[in-house]
């Protein structure tokens, strides 16, 4: 690879990032994955977000997509199977995705947990695994669905899976704990 494709392909890695509005320089740095499977995983991660985003039936903002080697991963809420089955479709549709799993569950009327507080076990979890310094917090993404945590991510040892699990259940008001945490390959 010449100097001139060096340039042009981290221009454009690094327009992916500042395309898709949730990476930074710092934790491309850190992540598990090399340079080549992170541009690839945002291009899909922001692929199907853009789908859902032009979608009638999807609601953009109850269905978060994510994309670890290939794999994507949606976590959210939906009104409707026909909404839930659309975002599988879409996910599966898209280029470079291999597999889809879901923690997607059905909006429940009169549920005491709403956005407020799904933020607020999100920023508890994401702090308690911040001041843990022998976990990289950068590369798990925490997200809360009705007080659910849902924790997502590439990690070193088994024993940071467990040790993120175990951050996530010792926040008060946490209904349930869901792990996605994959070890690096």
């Amino acid at each position: 690879m010449n100097d001139r494709q060096i340039v042009h392909f981290v221009s454009i890695f690094l327009l992916l990032f500042t395309v898709s509005g949730c990476t930074t320089i710092y934790s491309a740095a850190v992540d598990q994955r090399n340079i080549k499977t992170i541009a690839t995983d945002t291009k899909s991660k922001v692929a199907i977000e853009k789908s859902f985003y032009d979608d009638k039936i999807i609601k953009v903002i109850d269905i978060a997509a994510f994309v670890y080697e290939g794999h994507a991963y949606l976590v959210g809420e939906y009104d409707s199977s026909a909404q839930k089955k659309r975002a599988i479709a879409i996910a599966r549709k898209t280029e470079g995705i291999k597999d889809v799993t879901t923690y997607l569950l059905a909006k429940k009327k009169g549920d005491f947990c709403g956005i407020t507080d799904n933020a607020t076990l999100a920023t508890k979890v994401k702090t308690a695994l911040i001041k843990d310094k022998e976990i990289w917090a950068t590369n798990i993404n925490v997200e809360a669905v009705q007080c659910h945590i849902v924790l997502l991510g590439i990690v070193h040892t088994k024993a940071a899976i467990k040790k993120a699990i175990a951050h996530a259940q010792g926040v008060a008001d946490v209904r349930g704990v869901k792990s996605y945490l994959r070890l690096v390959k």
